[in-house]
């Protein structure tokens, strides 16, 4: 995969964005089946870099990931 693209796995997770190499990398979105939402920066196909998580019951909050890690939040809870 190469470019813009979505994948659905059968358990109900998605991913909508960009591709390099088969790998999600760039800008994109991330659901999954309970409602949990991961929008933001992508590389070697972990999250890195500044992105929006968003819990099940819709709480927002902005952070920095590294390696798919979370390293920390930048903004405190939004509803």
């Amino acid at each position: 995969m190469h470019g813009k693209g979505i994948f659905t796995w059968t358990d109900g997770r998605r991913y909508e964005g960009e591709y390099t190499e088969d790998k999600k990398q760039g800008k994109g979105i991330f659901l999954w089946p309970d409602g949990r939402k991961y929008d933001g920066q992508w590389l070697n196909g972990k999250q890195h870099g500044q992105g929006i998580y968003i819990t099940a019951s819709n709480v927002k909050r902005e952070g920095e990931w590294k390696d798919g890690k979370r390293v920390r939040w930048i903004t405190k809870n939004q509803d």
